[in-house]
């Protein structure tokens, strides 16, 4: 999405610099600095790493690699084939569509963030679910995939099954459908020049992704706070 449809004035040509060597050196130092770090770290904390596996004793839990651990996550709150396929079919493919959405050519060349906002806030926003999701699979599951708190033991076990209910099938089509109806209205209220400067089709695109974005948070926490475990039944797939 762009930003070229607010009040602010195009960036003047004397304001800007070479990429070389402004912005490469900077990046090279900041790729220094992290390696820096890293190479520190290691010294330290040891990688952890577990025994030889052992095809006759199964560890509880069977956790993915960590950079897989987003996707068992998701498997907690959606079907196998949302959470395996859907999901990150839509993540990726809606990162490659952002320069595409993005249609700003007033300010090109410039990425900061007040002149693409909306881009890199969805971006970030993306980002950080999933580091949160890591993050959850990391250190708060444990034997059964139940929810640990760190200063739980996980040498004890918490039932296998929770108790979670869903919504009826009429109530969680109308609350989709009321929440898609409010998020496609309400983007155009909070900026009129949005659906002019954006199209009908870019617009719609950008929406959708947004939502469907906004919606994993939003059935993650309706789960660890209230239970429910699918919000629409259908015969085909629960969401």
């Amino acid at each position: 999405m762009s930003d070229r449809y607010g009040d602010e004035k195009p960036v003047s040509p004397l304001r800007k610099v070479e990429t070389w060597p402004h912005l490469v050196s900077r990046e090279m130092l900041a790729a220094m600095a992290v390696i820096a770090v890293l190479l520190a770290w290691s010294f330290f904390i040891d990688a952890p790493l577990e025994e030889p596996a052992d095809p006759n004793t199964t560890p509880n839990p069977a956790k993915a690699p960590w950079y897989f651990l987003g996707l068992q996550e998701l498997l907690v709150y959606f079907d196998p084939w949302l959470a395996g396929v859907v999901l990150p079919v839509l993540i990726v493919v809606g990162l490659l569509m952002l320069p595409y959405v993005d249609n700003n050519i007033r300010d090109t060349g410039v990425y900061s963030f007040r002149h693409r906002r909306y881009v890199i806030s969805g971006f970030l926003f993306g980002y950080l679910l999933w580091t949160v999701l890591i993050v959850i699979g990391v250190w708060f599951r444990g034997p059964g995939w139940a929810w640990y708190w760190p200063w739980e033991d996980q040498t004890l076990h918490k039932p296998l099954y929770e108790k979670a209910w869903s919504f009826h099938p009429l109530v969680g089509l109308g609350l989709l459908a009321g929440y898609f109806g409010l998020g496609f209205w309400l983007p155009r209220q909070l900026n009129d020049k949005l659906l002019k400067g954006l199209g009908l089709w870019r617009y719609l695109v950008s929406v959708t992704l947004l939502l469907i974005m906004l919606l994993i948070p939003i059935k993650i926490v309706l789960r660890l706070l209230f239970g429910v475990k699918y919000i629409l039944i259908t015969p085909w797939f629960n969401f």
